[in-house]
């Protein structure tokens, strides 16, 4: 098991493993039947990198990220991305005061520790791209000038599957920036009822203040949690087992794109961070395989041959999955 000394916002000694179960334990009471979008959030911020959301209106893909940063003691904001969001909208401007006859800053909702960026596929490409530098670089250029994002840093953005009108699809440079794409599917009937009682005793998911989310961390803990993910040991097998993964995606014959060395680097740093939550001080090959739909979905591209036979990205990757030997 992954022991360490760090001591939750209550003050109490727990484990990785500990902390990942208070977290879900935590958001739990806000968000209902998305307990694997949740897990694949935090490792997310295990591994500092960014996620994608996919699901139609409604699931709680926006109370799901303010609920994380909340339970988590993390700054929050959120950019609602429409076609006539401009750049500076998202990374701020300098301002001419007449007074000073000085320039200065005006940060935009970019200077967060956990950024919302909700529907991003609805804004242009030259806005999307804003986000570029800061989600590889942890930082912003305004006017020539660089400025460093805070730490932790985390972009959490959403699409809606089903709608394509007036949307413009995120660049394959984009989505590869992003560590996971996760799928929220609707819950089960027992989880929707489950949401309906609630809603009927006075939930609000704007009123989230009143759910008595306690906290679980704070951002110099989350970094002291990454440091004992990063002490998580791999042997050579799993890292040829990832290579094989990602290689078979470049020679499907369903796949025009396969997966880029990004995707291993992913597979590699989220693999660490499950097995850390599993409570092991080692990957096993089931993290890896876990892991890989998330992983690689967006950052493969589909033959249109394989699409007019019906066939998903999913359905694609599950067969190559399949077919790899699997280290013992």
């Amino acid at each position: 098991m992954v022991t360490t000394d760090l001591r939750g916002y209550d003050g109490t000694s727990m484990s990785v493993a500990e902390v990942a179960a208070r977290v879900a334990q935590e958001v739990g009471k806000a968000v209902v039947g998305q307990n694997k979008a949740v897990e694949q959030s935090f490792i997310a911020l295990l591994a500092d990198g960014h996620v994608l959301l996919q699901g139609v209106p409604g699931l709680g893909k926006t109370l799901l990220v303010r609920t994380l940063a909340q339970v988590m003691q993390l700054e929050f904001k959120r950019i609602q991305f429409t076609p006539d969001l401009m750049p500076s909208d998202v990374t701020g401007t300098n301002i001419f005061d007449p007074r000073t006859a000085e320039f200065s800053l005006r940060k935009g909702p970019i200077f967060t520790s956990v950024l919302l960026a909700d529907e991003i596929n609805r804004t242009p490409p030259k806005t999307q791209a804003s986000l570029l530098e800061a989600m590889e670089e942890r930082q912003t250029t305004i006017d020539g000038v660089r400025y460093p994002l805070p730490s932790p840093f985390i972009v959490f953005a959403t699409q809606n599957p089903i709608e394509y009108e007036g949307t413009y699809p995120l660049p394959e440079a984009q989505q590869d920036r992003f560590l996971f794409k996760v799928l929220l599917d609707y819950p089960a009937e027992n989880q929707e009822v489950d949401v309906l009682r609630r809603f009927h005793e006075g939930f609000r998911a704007n009123r989230l203040d009143e759910a008595q989310i306690v906290p679980v961390l704070t951002a110099e803990l989350l970094h002291e949690l990454r440091k004992e993910v990063a002490a998580i040991t791999m042997e050579d097998k799993i890292f040829l087992y990832i290579q094989q993964i990602v290689g078979a995606t470049r020679r499907s014959s369903d796949l025009l794109v396969g997966g880029s060395p990004r995707a291993g680097l992913a597979l590699v740093a989220t693999s660490k961070a499950l097995a850390a939550i599993r409570g092991r001080t080692f990957v096993i090959p089931d993290d890896v395989k876990e892991l890989a739909m998330p992983v690689l979905r967006h950052r493969v591209i589909m033959r249109p041959e394989a699409e007019i036979e019906g066939y998903s990205v999913d359905q694609v990757l599950q067969r190559l999955l399949d077919v790899q030997t699997v280290p013992r």
